[in-house]
């Protein structure tokens, strides 16, 4: 088998570029190697880091166990507590949404056990988020839309207790 070849750190940038386009290419499997290429010259990269994860949640629909595993295991390298909650829900949300996609008995209880935990982890970093993010926010609506729109448990919007803005 050959071995890999490693960018220079000088090609950072350049890489880093290119995975957010294969991103938007739907060619998540090309962003994922290439932010492992970056990460192997630069491992406490952190766009890198969230580019790695994001690319493998884009994956979910493939091979939602293998890729969820992978995307839990670059969590802990996340410096940030706000981001790496943050992220905790992107995960979770779009596990959801890869398991309403699925024909198996059962998937909508599934998808409504990870959209409840994608908010929980939304809340998190709801309480964390810089002033003036409000992304966590516009992450846990579309959860309760989705929760809404397929009839799950609908979580109303008197049971939501924004945190409190620093």
């Amino acid at each position: 088998m050959s071995e890999l070849k490693q960018i220079t750190k000088a090609g950072v940038a350049a890489a880093m570029a290119k995975a957010e386009r294969y991103r938007f290419l739907n060619d998540a499997s090309a962003a994922e190697s290439i932010c492992l290429d970056v990460l192997a010259v630069d491992p406490e990269n952190q766009p890198a880091l969230i580019a790695l994860l994001l690319s493998i949640t884009d994956q979910f629909m493939e091979n939602l166990t293998d890729a969820q595993l992978r995307a839990r295991e670059v969590l802990p390298r996340i410096a940030d507590p706000y981001k790496r909650a943050y992220y905790t829900g992107i995960i979770a949300e779009r596990r959801a949404k890869a398991q309403l996609h699925g024909v198996r008995h059962g998937a909508a209880e599934l998808a409504s056990a990870s959209l409840h935990e994608a908010m929980r982890a939304y809340e998190e970093a709801e309480r964390q988020r810089p002033a003036g993010n409000d992304e966590a926010i516009l992450r846990w609506n579309t959860c309760v839309r989705l929760l809404s729109r397929y009839g799950h448990e609908h979580v109303a919007a008197e049971e939501y207790e924004p945190a409190i803005g620093e």
